[in-house]
């Protein structure tokens, strides 16, 4: 039994042989431990990594930042398809954002109404088929003012004819051109229809969980009142969003180059007064009115090192007094900045005037 018992407290450590291996530990010098990045990339564990959040039940790959700038993009597409399709309809088409947002593909066409009218696209020679869906009763509105009629709101819901299928294709390729235009400052982009379909359900163009970015207007177009709502893949256009986060963070960095003045002819001939002044000291007005011829006044020893020189009898140098063979000079040793506040008020020379 007492040969049990030692055997068994042989097995455990004491606190002191503990702190020994941890110390070996952390001064192992072995081979470092690898981290894959979520790119593939290989990198060091002991590497500061930026953590973010992520929500996994309504992912956002685009922050508030991008997300504003998209929203500018698309509010001038709003206004120049509104314009464009007023005069190719012949009739007031108002448009207005309703909402821009980014949404998981299967949530996106869950909320297509059925039945409707839905536009499959590309963008060359981007990747990725983009949705556009318009209300059948706006569809139905759209092909009858283009046979002439007055645009009345249709009541019925129900699927487009081939014959409408084809006439309102002239307005989707309207909206797709805009559309592709706003980024003609990143890429120039090439519409193209590659079909037609009239329930979102059956829709596979795109993974359930890929990212769209969702675009959803309003239109009133004479007494109708629909939707029309826009989803690209984020896959799609992240390229075009990295070209203008580059551009945009290009733009904003302020490159301090300084102008060469061009020196003009007529100028050489013009005169300019130029005048060396000290700031020794001040007197009161006792002091002054008892000068009197022979008396002495004392200068700063340091005086002829802040000699300022004046060009036009603004002050611009400051100079230090010397000879130059027989000549007293005047070296510039620094350049006084211009301040616009001393001079708004005051004299050419900075002084404010009693």
């Amino acid at each position: 039994m007492a040969d049990d018992a030692q055997k068994a407290a042989s097995e455990f450590l004491d606190q002191s042989e503990i702190d020994k291996l941890l110390a070996q530990t952390t001064t192992d010098s072995g081979p470092k431990s690898m981290l894959i990045r979520a790119d593939g990339r290989r990198g060091d564990a002991k590497a500061v990594s930026k953590v973010e959040a992520y929500d996994f039940r309504n992912p956002v790959f685009l922050s508030e930042v991008e997300l504003r700038r998209l929203r500018l993009l698309h509010e001038d597409f709003i206004r120049y398809l509104s314009a464009r399709l007023s005069l190719f309809l012949r009739m007031e088409f108002g448009l207005k954002m309703a909402q821009l947002t980014t949404v998981t593909y299967s949530k996106f066409t869950e909320s297509l109404p059925s039945p409707t009218h839905i536009c499959l696209f590309k963008a060359e020679p981007l990747i990725g088929v983009g949705v556009l869906d318009i209300n059948p009763r706006l569809a139905l509105t759209i092909a009858d003012r283009l046979l002439g009629g007055r645009g009345h709101s249709v009541k019925a819901e129900r699927y487009l004819t081939e014959i409408e299928v084809a006439l309102l294709e002239d307005v989707i390729v309207i909206v797709l051109e805009e559309w592709c235009g706003q980024w003609k400052a990143e890429q120039d982009l090439r519409p193209l229809i590659v079909g037609h379909e009239n329930n979102g359900r059956f829709l596979q163009t795109s993974p359930k969980d890929a990212i769209v970015l969702a675009l959803t207007l309003e239109v009133n177009f004479g007494d109708c009142s629909e939707q029309i709502q826009l989803g690209v893949p984020y896959y799609t256009i992240e390229p075009l969003v990295k070209k203008m986060q580059a551009r945009r963070q290009k733009d904003s960095q302020v490159t301090t180059v300084e102008k060469r003045a061009s020196w003009q002819k007529a100028y050489d001939h013009i005169s300019m007064p130029v005048r060396a002044e000290w700031e020794a000291f001040e007197l009161s007005l006792r002091e002054v009115s008892s000068l009197r011829v022979g008396d002495v006044i004392e200068m700063p020893s340091d005086l002829m090192q802040r000699t300022r020189v004046l060009l036009n009898g603004t002050p611009k140098f400051l100079g230090t007094v010397g000879l130059d063979s027989d000549h007293v000079a005047v070296q510039l040793t620094k350049k006084i900045p211009l301040n616009p506040e001393d001079i708004s008020h005051g004299k050419p020379d900075g002084r404010k005037s009693s």
